[in-house]
């Protein structure tokens, strides 16, 4: 499952970065504090895309800590880090529990920890941060687990950054019949409890978090971040298409055959050079109203 997701975290930072949005990712760094050096905080940091993502767009010079529960992810960050520095023209230096990314305009300090993000989040790795940001989690968590992250970035002061929570909605060209049960069962599936504070918020995420910051004192700034991927992501498309198949298959086990069907319909659309795909996330930029 490691391997696997690791993988898949490779195959879908291309998506990632295409969909983000740049002009939110500018009004963060234009309300992050002028204190040096930045301190953030990423959150369920996998293997790091959200890092790279961000380091040459926020004020440097920069002190990153992230955290993950899976060691075997962050121990994956050092070295793809390592391969974008290199194509970068930057510098990295391995530090015990981390590493430095120089550059002529880059210097940022990187702290990796393992760490359960479960309920009651860690106080102490929100203390001091003048940033606190993720990808890709949002969708992951309960709604109590979104109350508690706002309050803690609110005791913080910090300015928050989260991009690409599932919003609920996919489309697939050329269609077929079934992609919208089999879309509504993967929804179905996101509520499932992922160990991060209770039922995960899944599609509803997105309005639960802003919601709770904007109930904790914050201005919330939100922009569609679509996935919207082509044919030429062949290997992408397949492991989405399955992806949706196995957790469709999950919530409705006595569907599977139908599943399946579906699946196989999809593939070979793929296979063809003719299917395409789009996924529905939000970003969400925010901070603390008035300042």
């Amino acid at each position: 499952m490691g391997q696997a997701l690791a993988e898949w975290l490779r195959l879908r930072e291309v998506a990632d970065w295409a969909a983000r949005s740049d002009s939110l990712t500018r009004a963060t760094a234009d309300h992050v504090p002028g204190a040096r050096p930045l301190r953030m905080l990423d959150l369920a940091t996998g293997t790091g895309s959200n890092l790279r993502y961000l380091m040459e767009r926020l004020p440097w010079p920069q002190q990153w800590l992230l955290v993950d529960r899976s060691p075997d992810l962050l121990g994956l960050v050092r070295a793809r880090t390592a391969e974008w520095a290199a194509s970068q023209g930057y510098r990295l230096e391995s530090r015990e529990h981390g590493f430095v990314v120089r550059g002529a305009d880059l210097e940022a300090v990187v702290e990796t920890r393992a760490l359960d993000l479960n309920l009651p989040l860690d106080d102490e790795i929100f203390v001091g941060r003048h940033l606190v940001t993720a990808s890709a989690l949002l969708d992951l968590v309960s709604e109590a687990w979104l109350r508690a992250l706002a309050t803690r970035c609110a005791a913080a002061g910090a300015v928050v950054l989260f991009g690409l929570t599932y919003d609920g909605r996919s489309s697939f060209s050329p269609p077929e019949p079934e992609d919208d049960w089999v879309r509504d069962l993967l929804n179905a599936h996101q509520r499932r409890d992922k160990g991060l504070g209770g039922p995960a918020s899944g599609p509803d995420a997105h309005d639960a978090a802003v919601q709770g910051f904007e109930a904790a004192g914050y201005e919330c700034r939100v922009e569609v971040t679509d996935w919207t991927i082509g044919p030429d992501q062949r290997e992408f498309q397949r492991q989405l298409i399955e992806g949706l198949a196995g957790a469709a298959t999950e919530q409705r086990p006595d569907e599977a055959a139908a599943i399946a069907d579906w699946r196989d319909r999809r593939l070979t659309h793929l296979a063809a050079g003719r299917s395409r795909a789009v996924v529905g996330h939000r970003d969400l930029a925010a901070w603390r109203r008035g300042v």
